[in-house]
């Protein structure tokens, strides 16, 4: 295990660019994105438009600062399991670029932060669902149950769904049934979503420790169930045309086509195992990276239009 010496020593080695990169990269950019994708749609949705490019501006940095700070938190306090995974054993908090402490200071900085810029420019009450996000993914999902019980994916989706309760009540300051049913998509989508991750990383997840599905139930178990959330994914986003009166066709036939498509690719992920193949996880999760993406277009274009 590296001292604390020689942490400091590789934190010094490192050249300001490299540095600033590696506490980028505890953000984890690429998951904020994703998250930030479902937060104009439904600022777009609550607006019936355009609602403003000062809000727009505030809303998504101050949603990319929240959500950058609980994963910076989350990569603080794993760092003795991202040590173990292949995939996460090259975080800077493992291999000692940034500090514990440094980045501990940086993700509780990035929450302030956060938290001002939507208290000032948006509503109290985006203000506090933030908050509460970061809370429930920091903490609660971070600290509490990830190490504890195969159910921390359905705790984690619903700090994973709350850029669109934020992004609707940082126009409106309040919530409503388009908004509630455009979170329970996003809820829904992450189960087979993560699972299927979880599947191509299980035995990383089996040596750290960490009880996910994959690591606790068989793999047919886990398509069943990520069939099952598809299947509640395509339930749910046929709801958004009928709660939702800007809505019309232009958001109905994609959200049935992609739903439909979400449904038969964790159909053909079952079938791949059942039938002793190699079940090529990672498709699934990269249709669902497009799924998200192809949908929230769909409902941009649909308000615009």
């Amino acid at each position: 295990m590296t001292s604390i010496a020689e942490r400091r020593a590789v934190v010094r080695r490192t050249p300001p660019l490299a540095l600033v990169g590696a506490y980028v990269s505890l953000t984890k950019p690429k998951l904020v994105e994703l998250l930030l994708v479902t937060t104009l749609p439904a600022m777009m949705l609550a607006a019936g438009g355009w609602p403003g490019t000062g809000l727009v501006v505030a809303t998504l940095v101050g949603g990319m600062l929240a959500a950058g700070a609980a994963n910076t938190i989350n990569c603080w306090y794993d760092r003795d399991i991202d040590r173990i995974m292949s995939r996460t054993r090259d975080r800077p908090t493992v291999t000692g670029v940034i500090a514990p402490r440094a980045a501990l200071t940086f993700g509780v900085i990035l929450a302030w932060i956060s938290l001002v810029v939507l208290g000032v420019f948006t509503t109290p009450l985006a203000t506090a669902l933030a908050a509460g996000a970061m809370l429930a993914y920091s903490v609660f999902y971070t600290m509490v149950l990830k190490r504890r019980t195969h159910h921390n994916t359905v705790f984690g989706g619903l700090p994973g769904a709350a850029p669109v309760l934020i992004g609707w009540a940082a126009v409106t300051g309040s919530l409503a049934w388009p908004a509630v049913v455009f979170f329970g998509i996003v809820f829904c989508w992450q189960m087979p979503h993560f699972w299927a991750l979880a599947s191509r990383y299980r035995y990383d997840y089996f040596r750290a420790g960490v009880p996910m599905l994959s690591v606790v139930a068989g793999p047919v178990t886990v398509a069943r169930q990520s069939a099952a959330w598809a299947w509640a994914t395509l339930a749910v986003s046929l709801l958004m045309v009928p709660v939702t009166a800007q809505l019309g066709l232009i958001a109905f036939v994609p959200l049935l086509a992609l739903g439909g498509w979400y449904v038969y690719e964790s159909h053909a992920w079952l079938a791949r195992i059942k039938a002793g193949v190699p079940d090529r996880p990672m498709r699934l999760f990269s249709v669902s990276i497009t799924y998200m993406t192809l949908l929230s277009i769909a409902l941009v274009l649909d308000v615009l239009f």
